[in-house]
């Protein structure tokens, strides 16, 4: 028994356990508890004094996002650690043990689809879609003509939003997203972003900078698009929180009001706003839900949103949005629960990648520029009747 328990154990290299951790940034309790061991088996296996088990060393593999295989390396990978980009969320509650954890894989996956992308527009003979210079500003422009510029660029009409009423105004974010993807940025959806107290994340590139929004409203996620399309405009990578910044004087601050700014001008057009809800003669110190509603209902965007562009454009005064209707407005949000089942299985691997990157695999995998293993692997889907179920829902 003594020598069946000896040979469960691997010569793992005990450095780069300790790097592999750290890697990641997670606590020796964090990664304890992700493995299923305690903290002080983790600080042994690193010190050398103890040794995983092979199902422990697999197990921790998995926690760590690495190869179990890499445990067996004589020295430690040469790999640049991955700095998470800037994180802009204001407001936020005490982070959780493994939040930065999270944050880092999720931009990883982002990077190594966008990595995909660019390889399979290879294959294919293609060349990667380039968003032209015009597309770009700073903060020092104006986020209401960079706004009206940006979305002619992107080719959106007003009328995608004004045609739309009832529960088919919730479709208006897969128009904007495809007019996204169609530009060339690759726009993917976690659900997990919403648990780490983030709305979206943006990492800046090109060709294919990538847009990363989570699992809230409808409406509210139209918002949060084109947010952080803004940061692409700016050509600033971020992680960010919800609308409304906290006062002050920094830089972060200075970006996510000027990301607000150009998504509300982008979403709902000064002109276009007045032409269904005159202005007043002078800012008002409160403003009926039933006016706020309007609003969001004709540009398909959420009563939150609405109100933001509503103080913007000095309809009613700051104050009215900050003290009374912002606090009932994120409690709303937060208290949001996803829809129903996906229409089928295959579909939210399709979501979580977005259209532009499946439609990249779908053809390499036609043209047999791929096989089917390696379609699997591009989509992370082990079953080939679900990759088979995207691809006959995406001819549709």
């Amino acid at each position: 028994m003594a020598n069946a328990a000896r040979k469960e154990r691997a010569p793992f290299n005990r450095d780069v356990l300790q790097w592999a951790r750290k890697r990641v940034r997670l606590s020796y309790d964090a990664a304890a508890k992700s493995a299923g061991v305690t903290a002080d088996h983790i600080q042994k296996w690193e010190d050398g004094s103890g040794i995983p088990t092979i199902k422990q060393a697999r197990k921790l593999a998995g926690v760590y996002d690495l190869p179990f295989m890499e445990f067996l390396s004589k020295e430690t990978p040469k790999v640049k650690s991955l700095e998470l980009v800037p994180d802009f969320r204001m407001y936020r509650e005490a982070e959780a043990p493994t939040e930065q954890y999270e944050l880092v894989l999720l931009q990883s996956e982002a990077e190594e689809v966008r990595l995909n992308a660019i390889d399979l527009f290879a294959m294919l003979g293609e060349t990667p879609p380039v968003l032209p210079d015009s597309f770009y500003a700073d903060v020092k422009q104006s986020s209401e003509i960079v706004a009206s510029r940006v979305r002619e660029t992107i080719g959106l009409p007003i009328s995608e939003q004004f045609s739309r009423k009832g529960n088919d105004r919730d479709k208006f974010v897969t128009v904007l997203r495809n007019h996204l993807e169609r530009s060339g940025i690759i726009v993917m959806k976690n659900s997990s972003l919403v648990n780490l107290g983030a709305r979206g994340m943006c990492l800046f590139a090109t060709p294919l900078p990538v847009i990363i929004f989570s699992n809230e409203a409808p409406t509210a996620q139209v918002f949060t698009l084109a947010h952080e399309l803004a940061h692409i405009v700016l050509k600033e990578s971020a992680i960010s929180g919800p609308i409304g910044t906290a006062p002050g004087k920094t830089r972060a601050k200075q970006i996510e009001d000027w990301c607000d700014a150009f998504a509300g001008a982008f979403l709902m057009p000064a002109n276009e706003v007045e032409t269904i809800l005159p202005k007043p003669p002078k800012r008002e110190s409160s403003i009926d839900d039933g006016r706020i509603s309007r609003i969001a209902n004709a540009f398909c965007v959420s009563r939150h949103a609405a109100l933001v562009r509503l103080v913007e454009l000095q309809y009613v005064k700051e104050d009215f949005y900050w003290q009374v209707m912002r606090p009932r407005y994120l409690a709303q949000e937060a208290a949001y629960k996803g829809g129903g089942r996906p229409k089928y299985y295959g579909s939210r691997f399709r979501s979580s990648r977005g259209d532009l990157y499946t439609g990249l695999v779908l053809e390499a995998w036609s043209n047999g520029a791929i096989t089917n293993h390696n379609a699997g692997e591009f989509m992370g889907i082990k079953n080939l009747a679900h990759l088979e179920d995207i691809r006959h829902h995406f001819r549709d």
